[in-house]
């Protein structure tokens, strides 16, 4: 829905711009009329910085409307259609066709994520459009969720706002030193200054977009602007558990290098495969944390549902992503085997059921279930392989990119994000960002009786007294380097309203006489993030002493 203006203004002696539609960072864009056809049409009035220059002004302008007219060439039903490219009062306008439809960003706000078949659908129609856009030397440089329209009816993707795309071998808009894109969206080649890029770089975008589509925010979403940029750039990737079969393409699109980077060709391949399959997907059979894709086993016979999988006598044999090359037909169809393998997905590839996904065990206690052992002894969570899963020759864990390994005189070590400091409280040990916006918390003590599983039990019995507005909770029996675990996991209110609602996970283990508590709090919009946070902690604790 459109604002109405004040009064309604003529443009080029053809247009009338009747309603304000949005604004963006380039600009207004107006439902309008063209007078002279009879016909609804979407009017862009590109804005020009008022501190240019004449000189400058006239510059972007001309530039604008010369990458405006390249793209208003492409033709794909999945690509806005450009009608008149117009000047009135030394201002650009773009007329384009009117999609009647929101955006998907609209949609995600409106509905929330959309299912793996969906996904997929949209992003077999942006690849599409993508490759007849590449193939004309248009890159379009600011794919995101509000620049895809979904028409109404039927849900026709539109890929929209052409406004800063780059001809190939033309000036970027960035040579006058301002940067265009959304952050959360772009490549780390463009957001690391990089030049020239290329199409791999939209390819990086459709990835995060996916990613957004299916979980409801992009995986590079921060609080601060240097936030997003730390997370484009050197942050370890986890798209988000919603991906399911669409993990491999993701996986490749979201590859930082550009010439290790999925192509067009092999992501629409993938796309369209699981596509075909995705009613047969569900939650348990992917692990965001898989960086590899694992060829699929035979289905294993049915087990009852207290019982924990089992893990595969010998690892399964792992396939590489494909890179910017056209990958090798055996190796897409190794990985479209593994995208739409369903049931038949190895256990090596299986993570632990979602947060409140499961049902609790016929013979647990109430807010009690059991998770699958972990095949890589590594905890509730697939090890990324490029994570040692092991201890190095000093006995203490390798520290990820981002992270650094401490030696708490406590008698342990694990792996802390950079920047968190270490506080004290009695028993227990913090490890807490700045602001306390995420905790890493360890506690060592004396075995109890009834082991892991009894002690998170009575945990979650006293939740409510310990834990300000205590719920969403459950107690799953897991592994961990091969040995009982038990997994706790609770929202609450936080200790004051200022806070706002956190989410906690706990594990708990027993090991050489002593009863650790490994945890991570945060806020509950930042739970995924605070996922890595655990699985690193947990995947690098070490016991040294004490």
């Amino acid at each position: 829905m459109g604002t109405e203006g004040a009064d309604a203004r003529l443009i080029a002696g053809r247009y009338r711009l009747d309603a304000r539609l949005g604004r963006g960072g380039m600009g207004i864009v107006w439902r309008a009329t063209d007078q002279l056809l009879g016909r609804g049409v979407a009017v862009k009035e590109l804005a020009l910085d008022p501190a240019l220059s004449a000189d400058e002004a006239r510059h972007r302008r001309e530039r604008t409307l010369r990458e405006a007219r390249a793209a208003a060439q492409l033709k794909h039903p999945h690509i806005i259609v450009v009608h008149d490219i117009v000047e009135d009062g030394e201002l650009p306008y773009i007329v384009m066709e009117l999609v009647e439809g929101g955006s998907l960003a609209d949609r995600l706000a409106r509905s929330g994520p959309v299912d793996v078949a969906e996904a997929a659908r949209i992003g077999i129609a942006l690849i599409g459009a993508l490759r007849t856009a590449h193939a004309a030397g248009v890159l379009h440089r600011d794919i995101k969720p509000a620049n895809v329209l979904l028409e109404a009816p039927g849900g026709r993707p539109v890929l929209t706002d052409f406004g800063i795309a780059q001809v190939s071998g033309a000036t970027t808009l960035t040579t006058t030193g301002s940067f265009v894109g959304s952050p959360e969206y772009t490549a780390p080649e463009r957001m690391s200054g990089q030049s020239p890029t290329g199409p791999e770089a939209d390819l990086w975008s459709l990835g995060a977009l996916l990613c957004a589509a299916l979980s409801g925010a992009s995986p590079f979403r921060r609080d601060s602007l240097g936030g997003i940029l730390h997370a484009v750039v050197f942050d370890e990737i986890r798209p988000p558990e919603a991906c399911g079969p669409l993990l491999p393409v993701v996986r490749g699109l979201l590859e930082r290098d550009p010439t290790e980077r999925l192509d067009a060709e092999g992501a629409e391949q993938l796309l369209r495969a699981c596509a075909d399959t995705a009613t047969r997907y569900t939650p348990a059979q992917y692990s965001p944390t898989q960086r590899s894709v694992t060829r699929p086993e035979p289905a294993p016979a049915p087990v009852a549902e207290s019982a924990p999988a089992m893990a595969p006598e010998a690892a399964p044999e792992t396939v590489r992503v494909p890179g910017k090359r056209r990958p090798a037909a055996a190796l897409v169809a190794a990985l479209l085997v593994a995208a739409i393998a369903g049931a038949g997905v190895s256990a090596a590839l299986l993570m632990d059921r979602d947060e409140r996904g499961g049902q609790a065990s016929a013979s647990g206690a109430a807010g009690h279930r059991t998770a699958p052992a972990d095949p890589a002894g590594s905890g509730p969570s697939a090890t990324p392989s490029s994570f040692p899963s092991s201890p190095s020759s000093d006995g203490k864990a390798a520290a990820p990119a981002g992270y650094r390994v401490v030696t708490d005189p406590e008698g342990f070590s694990l792996a802390v994000p950079i920047g968190f400091t270490r506080r004290a409280e009695g028993p227990r040990i913090f490890y807490m960002s700045p602001g306390d916006t995420f905790r890493i918390g360890i506690k060592a003590a004396e075995p109890e009786s009834g082991g892991p599983i009894a002690v998170h039990q009575r945990a979650h019995a006293n939740g409510p007294s310990s834990n300000p507005g205590y719920r969403d909770a459950e107690v799953v029996t897991t592994s961990h380097h091969g040995r009982q675990a038990a997994l706790w996991l609770f929202t609450w209110d936080g200790f004051s309203t200022a806070e706002g609602a956190r989410h906690t996970r706990d594990l708990c283990w027993e090991e050489d006489g002593r009863l650790y508590d490994v945890w991570v709090s945060s806020p509950v919009g930042r739970s995924e993030e605070a996922r890595g946070y655990f699985d690193t902690a947990v995947r690098t604790f070490v016991r040294t002493g004490g």
